[in-house]
Formats: structure tokens, sequence, C-alpha cells
């Protein structure tokens, strides 16, 4: 794999998870779906995605250091998400089963974007 095609899909996993935790920020603030308002959570995922998003932006800048950026901001994400389940499954913010399904499928996209990033060559190798 080439280190353009490297550089641009771990932007990708960056950009992708930044925007579904923007998108479950907007569904918490209640403006994206009527009901599911929950400040916690909205805060919580807009720091998230700030951060994804602020990896993606800084993998512009120091493109060698791309694999750095993306394995710390997913693995913030991840502990994160990790927490935001945990409370759910204990019964501590929002219930629905639409919130359960989206926190697995994100922990898994995080693990996946993780196994990338973590596979791909360290900077000057």
């Amino acid at each position: 794999m080439s280190a353009t095609h490297l550089l641009r899909r771990l932007r990708g996993f960056l950009l992708a998870e930044a925007g579904l935790l923007a998108a479950a920020s907007l569904v918490h603030a209640g403006l994206l779906l009527q009901g599911h308002a929950h400040s916690q959570a909205r805060i919580a995922e807009a720091v998230i995605a700030a951060v994804l998003l602020l990896a993606w932006a800084l993998s512009f800048v120091w493109p060698v250091r791309t694999r750095r950026l993306a394995l710390l901001a997913q693995a913030f994400a991840l502990a994160g998400t990790l927490v935001g389940l945990s409370t759910i499954l204990i019964g501590i913010g929002p219930q629905s089963a639409p919130d359960k399904v989206f926190h697995f499928a994100l922990v898994g996209l995080l693990l996946v974007g993780l196994r990338v990033a973590r596979r791909a060559p360290r900077a000057g190798a």
C-alpha cells in the first residue's frame, strides 16, 4: 500500500468517526431528532468529535505524524465511547436501542481504525 493511500485511509477513518460523533452530538442536542436530548452525551460526543477532527486537520500539517495522530485521537475516542457505553449499560444516560447500537458500532469502527493505524509504518520507517 502506498504512503499516499495509507494517509488517505487513516484520514478517512478520522473524518468518518468525527462525523458520526458530531451527528450523535446533534441528536443529543435535540437538533436532528426530537426526544433524544441529553446534555452530557451531547458535550462528550462534541469533545470527542473535535479531537478526531483536530487530528484529521493536523495530519495535513504534519503528514509524517498521521499514524501517531490517528492512534492518539482514536484511543481517546475509544476510551470516551466506552465510558458512554458503560453508562448506558448500567442505566445512566440515554437508554434507547439506537443509542446502544450506535455505541457498539462506533466501538467496532474505532477498533478497526486503531488496527489500521497500528499496522501503518512508523514515520521514517
